[in-house]
Parts: C-alpha cells; sequence; structure tokens
C-alpha cells in the first residue's frame, strides 16, 4: 500500500482494534503471491495484534526472526485492498492476555524456517499464530495439514504440485506437517471484523450470483 492508502486503513481498523486481533494480508512480491496461489488463497502472511509501550504493533515470523512490528509498517508492506482482520468468537480476558504476550516474549527472536517444517525449533508466520494460541489459550487456529493434503485438496493440484517441486528443489516432503494462513483465514474459530477493499468487492460480486 501507499501512504496515504496505509493511513486510511489504519484509520478505519483502528476503529475497532482489540489485542489479540489477526491480522491476514498478502505480500506482493513473487514468491509470496507464488505461496498464496500454491494454498488456493489470496492471502500469504498473518500475524497478531499486540500493543508495546500504548503503540499497536504486529507480532510476526518474518525472515530472518519473529518481531513485534508497528502497525502501520505492517499494512503498508501488504498489497492494496488485500487486508482481513480475524477476532476469537470469543473475548479474551486480561488472565489470557497475559499469556498470550507471555508465549509470544518466548518466541521473540526464533529463526524462520523457509521450508515451513512444524516440527521444527524454528518458526514460520502461521505456525507463530497457532502455536501462541494453542499454548497461551488452548486453542487451535486453523488445522496442521500435510502437504500431501494441501495437493489432494487444490483445485488446480498440478499447478500447484509443479510449484512445490520448484520450492523444494525437486522433492516436496510430502508426510511434512504444516499450516499455512489461508487455512488459518477459514477457521471456524474467528470471526471477520474487517475485509480490505477489493475483498468486499470480491465478495460483494460473488454474492450476486
Amino acid at each position: 500500500m501507499n501512504q496515504l492508502e496505509t493511513q486510511m486503513v489504519v484509520s478505519e481498523i483502528t476503529k475497532d482494534l482489540r489485542e489479540g486481533d489477526i491480522l491476514f494480508a498478502r505480500i506482493p512480491r513473487y514468491l509470496f503471491k507464488k505461496v498464496a496461489e500454491a494454498t488456493d488463497s489470496w492471502t500469504n502472511h498473518v500475524g497478531i495484534v499486540l500493543k508495546r509501550d500504548g503503540h499497536w504493533v504486529v507480532a510476526e515470523s518474518v525472515i530472518p526472526f519473529v518481531q513485534l512490528t508497528p502497525l502501520e509498517k505492517f499494512l503498508s508492506r501488504s498489497e492494496s485492498g488485500y487486508l482481513c482482520q480475524k477476532r476469537l468468537c470469543f473475548e479474551i480476558s486480561a488472565t489470557q492476555l497475559q499469556a498470550i504476550y507471555a508465549e509470544m516474549q518466548k518466541q521473540i527472536g526464533t529463526l524462520y524456517h523457509l521450508g515451513f517444517k512444524f516440527d521444527s525449533k524454528r518458526t514460520f508466520c502461521s505456525k507463530l499464530v497457532y502455536e501462541v494460541f494453542q499454548r497461551a489459550l488452548g486453542v487451535e487456529v486453523g488445522q496442521i495439514q500435510q502437504f500431501r493434503d494441501l495437493l489432494e485438496t487444490h483445485p488446480n493440484p498440478r499447478q500447484a504440485k509443479r510449484f512445490w517441486w520448484w520450492y523444494f528443489w525437486g522433492f516436496i516432503p510430502w508426510e511434512r506437517r504444516f499450516v499455512s494462513p489461508a487455512n488459518q483465514l477459514n477457521a471456524g474459530i474467528l470471526n471477520t471484523v474487517y475485509l480490505g477493499s477489493r475483498l468486499r468487492s470480491q465478495k460483494r460480486e460473488i454474492s450476486s450470483y
């Protein structure tokens, strides 16, 4: 997003923004966009909204490690019109929020895993979100899958397989466990709070059929 649009989106979502909200974004870089396509979704990045020194930040796993990013900077990296704000379907208590902060503090500085391996000491954006909520609150945001499951449910499995074959240098780890932003976006435990302009437009077009 450009600076003006970023400021407008910040103004919109901060009208109803809470700690513990989850932001789904679309990083407009070639590799990230191909990952989104291979998971049959528009989104390829996700983070958790928190506060630091009174300012909104987003806890996210990026290259090279987990960090807290100012909200405006997080939003500015997303493609124009592509943003979704989600919230747990139940109220987060003060005690639960403290648990989220405590778990997130343990994750700060954890190195990024380029191979999206869930069973690793390293992490990636959707794994971070999954583990923080699972360990802090005992709830699962999304479902852990295997790469085999992903290809079986993809509407264009050949295309997805070609990408992952290229990404993993000719060897797709079929049994590898992972969780994706696409999977989390549709988690039943989350309610939608805000949709970016392009997503709202697409939703209207679909509903008009």
